[in-house]
């Protein structure tokens, strides 16, 4: 017998209340492997297993944070990191769209180009980063040039793709009723890719907050790069880990805020 509407009701309660502890206890389980690290590593350094010239320890690491958080430089440096990720993450995706949607538009021009791209794209892109800091200069438009360098061959690539892997018989049925190519593509294509898009976006602000690290290496004054490799070069190990603990928290925050984003688009 079919479920009257109160035991739906009632079965769809149980059901997210499930959910929901099930949530809390994954998030729980996850805090505490943090904090059982933490733990270990400290006890470790205290008890002189692991040498804290080398691996430093949360303390340290913590006091140094204070340091940097008290006299206000820290923001300094994560809001030019943030700056330089941003602008490398909505011109390298949005650049590589385009040119993704030009090469879908002009088929021959996708042929001319294949090989290309294949080669870049086999390239490590970060073996090109002292190049494109000459051309473009050592400063934030040379690290901004190299995380775009990082991830626009990897959005035309994956873009392009799943352009091409829209169902050709919906492509030709639009075709029978006179649509063009421009309402094709608005009609269909960009909409059928509306979550590969979105998962690439995900991808790409990785990769750009890598490329903006790696130019922060080699070229950076101010910024969460240039703190780990200026830690390396004096061996202060605690501002590595520093640097490395907030760039992760950063890389935390950029992906919850995507999440966010696209939690969003998907309720329109």
């Amino acid at each position: 017998m079919p479920l009257t509407a109160e035991e739906t009701k009632t079965a769809h309660q149980a059901w997210l209340l499930q959910h929901k502890r099930e949530k809390q206890k994954i998030r729980g389980i996850q805090v505490s492997l943090l904090a059982g690290f933490l733990i270990l590593w400290e006890a470790a350094a205290r008890l002189g297993i692991l040498d804290t010239f080398l691996f430093s320890c949360p303390s340290a690491v913590l006091q140094i944070f204070w340091t940097y958080f008290s006299n206000g430089t820290i923001w300094r440096h994560i809001g030019i990191t943030m700056e330089e990720t941003f602008a490398g993450f909505f011109i390298g995706t949005f650049s590589g769209i385009a040119i993704a949607t030009l090469l879908w538009w002009k088929p021959i021009l996708s042929r001319i180009l294949d090989p290309f791209l294949v080669v870049l794209n086999a390239l490590p892109k970060t073996a090109l980063a002292p190049i494109v800091i000459v051309w473009f200069g050592a400063g934030m438009p040379g690290i901004i040039a190299v995380a775009v360098s990082i991830c626009i061959v990897v959005t035309i690539i994956s873009a392009y793709t799943d352009f091409r892997n829209v169902d050709e018989d919906k492509v030709r049925m639009l075709q029978s009723f006179g649509a063009t190519r421009g309402q094709i593509l608005y009609k269909l294509i960009l909409p059928a890719n509306r979550d590969n898009m979105l998962s690439l976006a995900k991808i790409n602000m990785g990769l750009c907050l890598i490329g903006v690290i790696v130019g922060e290496f080699l070229v950076s004054r101010c910024g969460i790069g240039y703190l780990i490799v200026y830690g390396s070069q004096v061996f202060r190990l605690d501002l590595v880990m520093m640097g490395v603990v907030i760039l992760a928290v950063c890389a935390w925050f950029l992906n919850s805020l995507l999440n966010l984003l696209e939690h969003h688009i998907k309720n329109l």
